[in-house]
């Protein structure tokens, strides 16, 4: 356990930082951001601490945007109804790339327990959590450690996470934790059935059959991340996700009432307020490649706070590194055009994931990588 306040204020003044070897020394604890906040620091390490000309750029997120709401009652009860869905589907695709939506169908209670369980899973005894901590994506289906990109990122994020592959091939249920193992394996479940209705929606909102985007098994793969961002003591001084958009076809996300979730609309970052009992959607990089840039993939961040802990479950459509299918997407040829000819390659998921774990959240969009 890493608990010496003195060592990591020494650290920031060192001359000669040796950051590899304070990486390694933080991740060997296998304790986690939360690890160094049970140990009672006042200071945060310098792993952590991110560039300040970042940092400083709108942080408040005192915008006057407000994310759209849609309200899915109605969505299968007539087609004047749905006609109105989609259209506002169509409009938040095409100009934010991100909404909340509410009468999902998803029972609160389950949405609450969700978060319990991941709460649960976080500050249960961290010789339990241990057995957890590892950064071998390519062949675990559940695992827990700080941070993805941990080694490739410029600094260190505020956040711990669960991450566990769903779908198309589950974990065994031991696998799972046990203090969540029931509620991951439910919240999957209903988040899948309510992702299958965004999908239709989405591709009735780019003009196709309703089926299009089920078909090409765009909502095939299913990586559920737990995330858990402890109070930090210096939270002007990093983040708890750096901006980034997420590698998925779609992305179901279900937040706290704490907030620090921001969305750059139009180059200002814009709160998206918590509304007990919504889920926010977002498109990824995926979903930008197929629609040939009509639907947008936008950057999104988390701030640190020097409350929590902040604790937010996103559900990923999209298959991971375990995929044994090796589909290829590219832009879809109805959507295509002489004035509006292709920018993405055909790429697997897996080709897309292996760069974006590459180069991490660096600000930087992995999708540029990939244009014509």
């Amino acid at each position: 356990m890493i608990t010496a306040d003195a060592g990591y204020s020494n650290a920031r003044c060192a001359p000669k930082y040796d950051r590899k070897s304070e990486l390694k020394g933080f991740d060997d604890t296998k304790a986690g951001v939360k690890g160094l906040v049970d140990s009672g620091i006042t200071k945060i390490p310098r792993i952590f601490i991110h560039d300040q000309l970042k940092l400083s750029n709108s942080r408040s997120g005192d915008s006057e945007f407000i994310i759209p709401i849609i309200d899915l009652d109605g969505v299968n009860k007539d087609a004047i109804s749905r006609a109105k869905i989609v259209k506002q589907v169509q409009n938040a695709c095409q100009n934010w790339g991100f909404f909340q939506i509410v009468n999902h169908g998803i029972p609160v209670s389950i949405l609450d327990e969700m978060i319990d369980g991941v709460i649960g899973f976080h500050e249960q005894d961290t010789e339990v959590k241990k057995k957890f901590y590892t950064r071998d994506y390519q062949k675990r289906k559940v695992l827990y450690n700080t941070n993805f990109d941990f080694y490739v990122a410029p600094a260190a994020n505020w956040r711990d996470t669960l991450s566990c592959v769903m779908a198309p091939n589950p974990p065994d249920p031991e696998e799972l934790p046990e203090v969540c193992r029931d509620i991951i394996v439910d919240h999957a479940k209903k988040t899948t059935e309510l992702a299958l209705t965004l999908f239709e929606l989405i591709s009735e909102a780019l003009g196709l059959n309703a089926n299009r985007l089920k078909d090409m098994d765009c909502a095939e793969g299913l990586f559920l991340l737990g995330h858990y961002y402890p109070a930090c003591p210096e939270p002007e001084l990093t983040m708890g996700t750096d901006s980034h958009a997420d590698s998925s076809f779609l992305t179901v996300l279900l937040q706290d009432r704490l907030g620090g979730l921001q969305v750059l609309h139009e180059n200002e970052w814009v709160n998206v307020t918590p509304i007990h009992g919504a889920l926010v959607v977002n498109l990824g990089d995926m979903m930008q490649l197929i629609s040939n840039g009509k639907f947008k993939s936008v950057n999104h961040r988390v701030l640190a706070k020097d409350v929590g802990p902040r604790v937010s479950v996103a559900c990923f459509f999209r298959s991971h590194f375990q995929s044994e299918k090796a589909r290829r997407y590219g832009p879809i040829n109805e959507l295509l055009s002489e004035e509006n000819p292709p920018i993405y390659k055909e790429i697997t998921v897996k080709e897309y994931l292996s760069h974006s774990y590459s180069i991490g959240l660096d600000g930087t969009s992995p999708l540029d990588h990939f244009k014509l």
